[in-house]
């Protein structure tokens, strides 16, 4: 393996392009391979033993692309299957996602902190984890958020269908006095602009990103593999409609590309 090699990133859809914008940002000397599973989009209703099926079938592919280390930008899909993967790759750098559970309970003043995540990860052994080890001394309220990563697939960011179901998920949550909410799915970020419309100002939104590109980094370097550079343009796949996710590129990651069939 050399530090020339790309960076292979996954997720069940395109929220991932979330973490490979902070990975971009941090490392820009790396080329950057994407693979988008919207074909089975959202895992968050999925079985464990599904999303670890579609998590060997990514890394197994990506690999065979040349990649030098595995992201799981999916929290998801690093429930269900990051520890199989480390299992199947020692060697590897593969870093996965969890629900910035720690960085909110140090955040929050009332004491009271929502979390807005899929089914899937609300329900992992590895949330509840997250949850006996950070979070012992305030209060979680968990919202589940069926519809929203479709929304997001679709590049709806700001439409009134999006606005209404994310109110919907919001309210409670501030309801009970909370002021720190958690982005525990890699789309949420993208709402970022819409739920500062309709949450106060105090209300602090925290997601795991930027953690996940520094450790990324923490990792290279501790395999010496840190590119030089310069980096490759990045490279997408998605096993749903390709065209799909090539319209919501330039919106998403900030840039037109090309997205192949996996």
């Amino acid at each position: 393996m050399t530090d020339s090699a790309a960076i292979g990133v996954f997720d069940s859809g395109v929220g991932g392009l979330s973490v490979l914008r902070e990975i971009r940002a941090l490392l820009p000397a790396e080329s950057l391979l994407y693979v988008a599973d919207s074909g089975h989009v959202p895992y968050g209703e999925k079985s464990p033993e599904f999303i670890r099926q579609r998590c060997r079938h990514l890394a197994e592919f990506l690999l065979g692309q040349g990649a030098k280390a595995l992201v799981l930008a999916c929290n998801t899909a690093t429930a269900a299957g990051v520890a199989e993967l480390r299992e199947r790759y020692p060697q590897l750098p593969i870093v996965g996602m969890e629900p910035a559970v720690k960085p909110a309970a140090a955040a929050t003043r009332s004491g009271v902190v929502g979390v807005l995540a899929t089914t899937g990860t609300l329900k992992s052994a590895k949330f509840a984890a997250l949850l006996d080890r950070f979070a012992s001394d305030v209060r979680v309220i968990t919202q589940p958020c069926p519809g929203l990563v479709e929304c997001i697939e679709g590049g709806a960011l700001g439409s009134q269908a999006t606005r209404v179901l994310l109110r919907g998920y919001v309210e409670p949550l501030l309801a009970e006095g909370c002021d720190t909410l958690i982005l525990g799915c890699t789309h949420y970020p993208f709402l970022r602009p819409l739920l500062a419309e309709l949450v106060p100002a105090s209300v602090s939104l925290v997601d795991t990103g930027a953690a996940v590109a520094r450790q990324l980094q923490r990792l290279l370097a501790e395999h010496r593999l840190l590119a030089a550079g310069p980096a490759q343009p990045a490279r997408f796949w998605s096993s749903g409609e390709p065209r799909q996710m090539q319209a919501v590129l330039p919106l998403l990651w900030g840039e037109a590309g090309e997205v192949q069939a996996l």
